[in-house]
């Protein structure tokens, strides 16, 4: 063999380990992505103050979404009124009890705008939102109903800090929403704060 003919397998010898390398280093960050998602999903289904309707949905998808909506993006503290039950508030050093009749249910009060009620409508849709629409709200902020005289971009909620999720994150949310009880419409006794 001549000495370029060495040398070029060498080089190519090299590069398929390189390449292999590499791929094994990107299975072990999909094989800890995919162990982290199913923590999150069994942490999901653990934390979550309600029984949650599975028929039809992606199981997955539903406990990620949990994990997000209850330990990640705070969703109880403005779309729950009150946000915990009596006696369960954990910011006076009790035991956390999240107010379950009224979870998700909308109702707190921040001036003149109210949370919305995102539990499923009627048809089970999360405040009466297709999948698309509650994208655009989420990545827009357009206001579906706005109050009257304000602008149609949603004042109080964080959704440039969501805008900013993942599709899939967003879809794990909507899809969790999609399980959880309709509270349709928000009873008397859910008070607004």
């Amino acid at each position: 063999m001549r000495p370029n003919a060495v040398v070029g397998m060498g080089v190519a010898v090299f590069l398929a380990i390189l390449g292999m390398t590499g791929l094994m280093a990107d299975q072990g960050k999909s094989a800890s992505a995919s162990s982290d998602d199913q923590s999150k999903i069994q942490a999901g289904f653990a934390i979550a103050p309600v029984p949650l309707d599975l028929r039809g949905k992606n199981r997955a998808m539903v406990g990620l979404g949990s994990y997000i909506v209850n330990a990640q993006g705070a969703c109880n503290d403005c779309h729950t009124a009150p946000s915990f039950k009596p006696g369960g508030n954990p910011h006076f050093g009790q035991q956390k009890m999240i107010n379950t009749d009224c979870y998700l249910a909308g109702g707190a009060t921040f001036g003149p705008f109210t949370s919305a009620n995102i539990t499923p409508d009627i048809d089970g849709r999360p405040a009466g939102l297709t999948l698309s629409e509650f994208l655009e709200v989420i990545q827009t902020g357009v206001d579906p109903d706005p109050p009257a005289g304000h602008p149609p971009l949603l004042q109080v909620m964080p959704w440039p800090v969501y805008q900013d999720m993942t599709d899939r994150d967003l879809r794990a949310i909507y899809e969790y929403l999609t399980s959880i009880p309709s509270i349709q419409p928000r009873p008397a006794f859910c008070k607004s704060s």
